[in-house]
């Protein structure tokens, strides 16, 4: 098992879907520099496992039972602002644009989207993420 303890991006994935989860982290896990520090079903579990594995990146569906990412999108950002956000959902395009302009989510992204894609997606967020750390 390789370590990264400083040089990883630390990724949160949340999604309702086990199957979407467990395949996420698969994909995320195969890949140099990014590490896959929690799972969560809905948007509460997930501001719950922000507070102690403090993710450089959450990849967040937006519908989810419990709370849904738009709701929980507000209170991650409230309470680690430099975290940054993918809306990843399979909402249309005219409802993901709206999402893409609330200010807590950084970037969007659809579930149709390739690997590859989201991944790269990530990188750029988590590369984000680390310079606005190291700037405030």
């Amino acid at each position: 098992m390789l370590s990264c303890e400083s040089s990883c991006l630390r990724v949160l994935l949340v999604d309702d879907h086990e199957l979407t989860r467990l395949s996420l982290q698969f994909a995320f896990s195969c890949q140099e520099n990014l590490q896959v520090v929690g799972l969560a079903s809905n948007g509460q579990e997930a501001i719950e496992m922000v507070k102690f594995s403090q993710p450089d990146v959450i990849v967040l569906d937006l519908q989810m039972p419990v709370m849904d990412g738009w709701r929980a999108s507000g209170y991650i950002k409230s309470i680690s602002p430099n975290t940054q956000i993918l809306a990843y959902s399979s909402v249309d395009d005219a409802h993901l644009q709206q999402t893409k302009a609330m200010s807590s989510f950084d970037e969007v992204c659809k579930k149709d989207a390739p690997t590859t894609e989201l991944i790269a997606l990530v990188r750029q967020l988590g590369q984000r993420a680390v310079n606005n750390s190291t700037v405030g």
